[in-house]
C-alpha cells in the first residue's frame, strides 16, 4: 500500500497530510483550498477513496454522512482507518456502511496541531483493530513505530471509557476555564500555571469537538456528573 487518501483538510487533516507526504503520495478531497505540495495532491473524493489507504478527517458529527458518500467508490481490499477522538461510534458506522471487501481500522492519534507541530516523537496512538489483515496491519505498526510514536492496542470500548476521564475531562476543564475568563497573572502558582496550558491548548480546538467528543461518548455524561457533584460536595463543606 503507497497511497493515502484523506478526505477533509483542516487542522488536523493539514497535519496529518504534512507527515504522511514524506512517505506516501496523498491526495486530499475537502471542501476547503488545497495547496499542491510535494506528495500531496489536491483531489475529488472520487480519487481519494481510489487509493490503498484512505483516512477521514472529518468532525466525529459528520462522519455518518462522509462515509455514505465514500463508500460507492472504494476498491477492494482498501483500508479505511479513521481518526476519531472517539471509537466505539465510527466503528459502528464504518461495520454498518463500509462494504464487506474493505478493511476497518480506528485509531486516535493523541496528538494534534499545537503538541506534535514540529515531531511525532514519542507521541501515542491509539489502534483499534476491527478487520484487518495481519500481515497490514504490521506494516502500519512498523512503521508507526520507525516515526517513533507509542502504539497502544485496545477495543474501541475500553478506549472510550479511559478517553473520558482523560481528554474529555480535560477539555470539560479548559472550557470552564474559558467561561469563567481566566487568564494569566503576575501573581501566580505553578498549579495555576498548568492551568492555564490546558486553556491554551483546549482554546484552539473547536467547540464542534469539544460537543461531538461528549455527544458520541456513552462515557462522558457519567464522567461529567462525578466531576460537577464532587465540586459541589467541596463547595458544601465550605460553606459550612
Amino acid at each position: 500500500m503507497t497511497t493515502i487518501g484523506i478526505i477533509g483538510h483542516g487542522r488536523f487533516g493539514r497535519l496529518m497530510a504534512k507527515y504522511l507526504s514524506r512517505d506516501f503520495k496523498v491526495y486530499v478531497s475537502s471542501s476547503k483550498m488545497v495547496t499542491k505540495k510535494k506528495n500531496i495532491i489536491p483531489s475529488t473524493l472520487e480519487k481519494a477513496c481510489l487509493q490503498d489507504i484512505i483516512i477521514p478527517c472529518v468532525p466525529i458529527s459528520a462522519m455518518e454522512d462522509t462515509l455514505k458518500k465514500m463508500k460507492i467508490f472504494l476498491k477492494r481490499g482498501s483500508l479505511v482507518m479513521d481518526v476519531c477522538s472517539v471509537k466505539e461510534y465510527p466503528v459502528a458506522l464504518m461495520r454498518r456502511i463500509l462494504p464487506k471487501s474493505v478493511q476497518i481500522l480506528g485509531s486516535h492519534p493523541m496528538f494534534g496541531p499545537d503538541s506534535a507541530s514540529d515531531s511525532l516523537a514519542g507521541r501515542k496512538i491509539v489502534l483499534c483493530r476491527i478487520r484487518v489483515r495481519k500481515e497490514l496491519f504490521s506494516k502500519i505498526k512498523k512503521y508507526l513505530k520507525r516515526r517513533n510514536l507509542i502504539i497502544i492496542e485496545t477495543t474501541a470500548k475500553k478506549h472510550d471509557e479511559e478517553i473520558s476521564e482523560s481528554l474529555v475531562l480535560t477539555h470539560f476543564i479548559g472550557r470552564a476555564l474559558i467561561d469563567v475568563k481566566a487568564k494569566r497573572l503576575n501573581i501566580d502558582t505553578e498549579g495555576y500555571k498548568r492551568l492555564m496550558k490546558i486553556l491554551e491548548v483546549v482554546k484552539n480546538d473547536t467547540l464542534q469537538l469539544f460537543y461531538d467528543m461528549n455527544h458520541y461518548n456513552r462515557c462522558s455524561a457519567t464522567m461529567r456528573r462525578r466531576f460537577i457533584n464532587s465540586l459541589e460536595k467541596i463547595d458544601k463543606r465550605l460553606r459550612k
